[in-house]
C-alpha cells in the first residue's frame, strides 16, 4: 500500500534526512507549488513567466521540507504554502516588475472605477470605465494588465531598531486564532458587503468570481466555459477585483 503524505512525513522525521525521503515528500507536494503559482500569476503581468515562478516555488518547497518543525503546531501543507509563496514573492521583488508608470495607471484606474460607480450607483463595466478614461479597447486591456493589484512585503525580514536588529513582521502579526467579538462583527459585515456587491455584478464577472474562488477552476477551464480566451478572462477578473477593492475602500472611508 502506498504511504500517505502524513506517513511519509513521520517516516522522514524519524530518521536522518535521506535523498529518498526528501524526494518523496517534494514529489508529493509538487501540486501545492502549482496551486500557489496559479494564484500569484493571476495578479502579475503576462510577461512574468509561470515556469520561472514554478522553479522558484520548488526551492521554497525544498526549504519547507528541510526546515518544517511539527512542534510549531501548523500543518506541513500550510507551512509549505507560506514558504513557497515567500520564495516566489522574493523573486518578484528582485525582478522589480512593476514600474512607476504601471503604478500611476493603477491609481487612475481605481479613481475612474470609483467615479463611474458613484455616478451610476452600481458596479461599473469595463466598457464604462474604459470610456471614462478615453481609451481604446487594446490600450485599456494593457492598462488593466499592468495594474493587477499586488503589494509585496517581506514578513521574514528583520526590522531595524535602535538597539540593533528588531523582530520580523511575521513575529508581530496578530494571532489569527485570537479573535475578539469586534473582529467577528467586522468580518461578518465585510462578508455581507462583499457578498452583496458580488451579487450586483454583471453576469459574466459574477460567474468568473464564483468559478475561480468557490469552484477552484483554473482560468483556462473558465475560459473554455465561456468560449473566451484565457487573457480575456484574466482581464475581466482583474477589473472586477479592482472594482471590488474600490467599493470596499469607499465603504471604509464613509
Amino acid at each position: 500500500m502506498e504511504a500517505t503524505p502524513a506517513a511519509a512525513w513521520r517516516a522522514y522525521q524519524g530518521v536522518s534526512p535521506s535523498a529518498v525521503d526528501e524526494k518523496d515528500l517534494i514529489e508529493r507536494y509538487l501540486p501545492l507549488v502549482r496551486n500557489v503559482v496559479d494564484r500569484i500569476k493571476l495578479n502579475v503581468p503576462a510577461h512574468v513567466d509561470a515556469d520561472d515562478l514554478y522553479s522558484v516555488g520548488i526551492t521554497g518547497l525544498i526549504a519547507a521540507v528541510r526546515k518544517f518543525d511539527p512542534e510549531q503546531g501548523s500543518t506541513f501543507a500550510s507551512y509549505a504554502a507560506m514558504r513557497i509563496r515567500g520564495a516566489i514573492l522574493d523573486e518578484l521583488r528582485r525582478m522589480d516588475w512593476c514600474p512607476r508608470r504601471a503604478r500611476a495607471r493603477a491609481r487612475k484606474l481605481k479613481t475612474a472605477i470609483n467615479d463611474v460607480e458613484q455616478k451610476l450607483g452600481r458596479a461599473a463595466t469595463d466598457d464604462e470605465v474604459r470610456s471614462s478614461l478615453g481609451l481604446e479597447p487594446k490600450e485599456y486591456a494593457k492598462w488593466v494588465e499592468e495594474a493587477k493589484p499586488v503589494t509585496f512585503i517581506n514578513i521574514d525580514q528583520e526590522s531595524e531598531a535602535e538597539e540593533g536588529k528588531g523582530g520580523t513582521l511575521h513575529e508581530l502579526l496578530a494571532d489569527e486564532n485570537d479573535v475578539t467579538g469586534r473582529d467577528n462583527l467586522e468580518k461578518e459585515e465585510f462578508v455581507q458587503l462583499l457578498t452583496q456587491r458580488i451579487a450586483e455584478l454583471p453576469d459574466i464577472p459574477k460567474k468568473i468570481i464564483a468559478m475561480y474562488y468557490y469552484e477552484n477552476l483554473r482560468l483556462a477551464e473558465i475560459a473554455a466555459v465561456f468560449g473566451l480566451t484565457e487573457s480575456r478572462i484574466c482581464q475581466i477578473h482583474a477589473q472586477t477585483i479592482l472594482g471590488l477593492r474600490a467599493y470596499l475602500q469607499r465603504v471604509r472611508d464613509r
